[in-house]
């Protein structure tokens, strides 16, 4: 007979995934990188209040240091959002330099840019993932929110796409009262072109902040989605937003928890460092890529990041049965809704976060982003020159 098998002493658990990452990793798991504010369209939820480019913006060099550093740092892949990363000059350049530096790069678009030569440009970079935002299955619904010829803009993008024979595009969804009811239209869409269906939950963050109230799903419309979801499993992605639907009893695929300054952050177009892509505020910002130390030392050393990843008590949730689900909710949703850090989420299912809402001060008593670069600009397909670094506009360069 061999030894004895040794019994490993209760107390020797090994930690849960989950609680690894609430301690924080040494590097993110999910960077989001808006590259510019910059945009061609004004959608009216728009997160980061985009529109207009802020000539502070990173440099090429600058970025391609950033870019060195997550290399070094071994993060597998960066979300690029904006504004409207396509409209920035170097972007393809930025891509390039990603990817051939073993960072892989998920964009967000509207698809302005996606002109068949880009997009074959696409398919033949296997690191390189595509989202094309679009928050109405028709028309009517979509440009409410993202501005006139905006639907036939992403379809035309998607279509561009599906030719070039790039696979695992996304057709990206934020979910709204007026969207929750074509969910299964927005899936046919997506396999009609041969995409994965991505939904995100609506945040009261940027222009966001001003329309939340009207625009977030019902009670009733968060039920009906929690089972539509429950329904389509690993074939429709989240992003792991609906964590606090969990609270219904049954998880959702994903992390369920916040990831904030534990295993996701934002870089903003000036190189500012956020502990949540949704939270674009000074109570959130750790630092900035341009400080000694770079986005490895923000990332690692910043008091905001220790404290997002020192264990949290729960607060007035603690003492709910299911804040084990749901952990409380989303973070930047509380902030800019006006509500405390320790308190329910405003979409909590148990009716929780409503009551909160009601006791609020005044519905304006609420936190406002730290700055708007909003304005309505087009941006034509044609290519435009370098944008000099004291001009804010985004139609900088173009001549008719």
């Amino acid at each position: 007979m061999g030894e004895p098998m040794s019994i490993a002493p209760a107390d020797a658990r090994q930690p849960r995934l989950t609680e690894l990452f609430e301690a924080g990793l040494d590097a993110p798991i999910c960077l989001t990188w808006e590259l510019t504010y910059a945009c061609n369209l004004s959608c009216v939820h728009c997160l980061s209040s985009s529109g207009r480019r802020d000539p502070r913006e990173l440099s090429t060099d600058e970025a391609k240091a950033v870019v060195d550093e997550l290399e070094a740092m071994r993060v597998f892949y960066v979300n690029i959002g904006g504004g409207e990363p396509t409209v920035r000059p170097d972007f393809w350049e930025l891509l390039d330099y990603a990817t051939a530096h073993h960072v892989g790069v998920k964009f967000s678009t509207n698809g302005v840019r996606i002109t068949p030569e880009n997009a074959r440009r696409l398919a033949a970079d296997d690191y390189v993932d595509v989202q094309v935002s679009l928050d109405g299955a028709t028309a009517e619904v979509n440009d409410a929110l993202r501005g006139a010829g905006s639907y036939a803009t992403a379809l035309r993008a998607l279509e561009r796409l599906a030719d070039a024979g790039l696979r695992g595009v996304k057709l990206s969804v934020v979910c709204t009262r007026h969207n929750i009811p074509q969910l299964d239209a927005f899936k046919a869409l997506a396999d009609r072109f041969g995409a994965q269906l991505r939904l995100t939950r609506l945040r009261p963050s940027g222009r966001g902040a001003d329309v939340w109230d009207t625009l977030h799903p019902t009670a009733d419309q968060q039920r009906e989605l929690y089972a539509w979801l429950l329904d389509h499993g690993e074939s429709v992605l989240t992003g792991d937003s609906f964590f606090h639907l969990s609270a219904y009893g049954r998880s959702l695929p994903g992390l369920n928890l916040c990831g904030a300054g534990r295993v996701v952050c934002l870089i903003d177009p000036v190189g500012d460092v956020y502990a949540c892509p949704f939270a674009i505020h000074d109570e959130f910002r750790a630092g900035n890529v341009r400080e000694p130390g770079g986005f490895a030392g923000v990332w690692r050393t910043s008091p905001l990041f220790e404290r997002l990843r020192s264990p949290h008590t729960g607060g007035a949730c603690r003492s709910c049965g299911f804040y084990d689900s749901c952990k409380g909710g989303c973070m930047a949703a509380k902030f800019f809704t006006g509500l405390p850090l320790d308190g329910p989420d405003p979409e909590c299912v148990r009716g929780f976060g409503a009551e909160a809402l009601a006791r609020r001060r005044s519905p304006t008593d609420r936190p406002r982003p730290a700055a708007d670069h909003s304005r309505p600009v087009f941006v034509p397909l044609s290519h435009r020159p370098p944008v000099s670094a004291c001009d804010e506009s985004p139609l900088s360069g173009f001549r008719p």
